[in-house]
């Protein structure tokens, strides 16, 4: 009895890691939130497909789970990594309460990493990744995290930056970066990362904080070495500045 808990990465076939792709077809059934399920669903056309809207993530890996202590392999697919806002922390919790199987996490390009490859090189010192949706954390400790990370000079990357009931959280988060960096830092949005329809964009500090933006875009707040290198959003490390001896 085996329990994969699989990230699918960005959306396109063409990204999700070989590893990923074998723990799918070694699985009787596949299992995910039905979005996921339905942009993979083609190339496993003989696999026991079972899904479930979304804000049931519970049910889901309970569902997987009990599948697996059926006899079944399992696969629960999640986008981008599994371990990074995935179903592979749930799963180990709610694994707790049931028989002992084994569950094997299988690693994925989470959003960060892909969106950092469509804007340039935005990553390439320390960063902090930071969710503004306020569904599983108070949005106090939301704020308090955006202004120490903001005050730490890390690169920020923000996920489920808007929403229609949280419209201007993005630009609340700016107001807070403010305090601690200036209105031409570099920043950089992806939206549909993978996907059809997928556009990046290059602009200043002060520009993003009037930019709508929706649930399909990963936001990048650079450092205050952070540049705009031929349209790309470029943070140095600093090997030009290390001796060669």
């Amino acid at each position: 009895m085996k329990l994969y808990v699989v990230g699918l990465g960005p959306g396109n076939f063409n990204q999700i890691t070989p590893r990923a792709i074998a723990a799918m077809e070694q699985s009787d059934v596949i299992a995910g939130y039905t979005v996921y399920i339905d942009l993979i669903k083609e190339h496993f056309p003989n696999k026991q497909l079972l899904s479930t809207p979304m804000k049931q993530e519970v049910d889901r890996c309970k569902m997987a789970i009990e599948e697996t202590l059926k006899g079944s392999t399992v696969a629960m697919v999640c986008s981008g990594d599994a371990g990074v806002y995935g179903m592979a922390g749930l799963i180990y919790e709610l694994a707790q309460n049931y028989p002992p199987i084994e569950i094997e996490v299988v690693a994925g390009i989470t959003a960060a990493c892909s969106g950092a490859a469509v804007l340039g090189a935005p990553l390439i010192h320390d960063f902090a990744v930071i969710s503004l949706s306020d569904l599983l954390t108070p949005y106090e400790l939301i704020e308090k995290r955006l202004d120490l990370a903001a005050q730490g000079d890390f690169v920020l990357c923000l996920y489920n930056p808007s929403s229609k009931k949280r419209s201007d959280y993005l630009q609340k988060a700016c107001d807070i970066v403010l305090k601690s960096r200036g209105g031409d830092t570099i920043c950089g949005i992806v939206q549909n990362i993978g996907r059809d329809g997928e556009c990046a964009q290059v602009l200043p500090l002060s520009q993003l904080r009037n930019t709508q933006v929706d649930m399909f875009t990963t936001v990048y707040i650079g450092n205050s070495n952070t540049q705009n290198i031929g349209g790309k959003m470029v943070t140095p490390r600093g090997y030009r500045h290390t001796s060669n001896g």
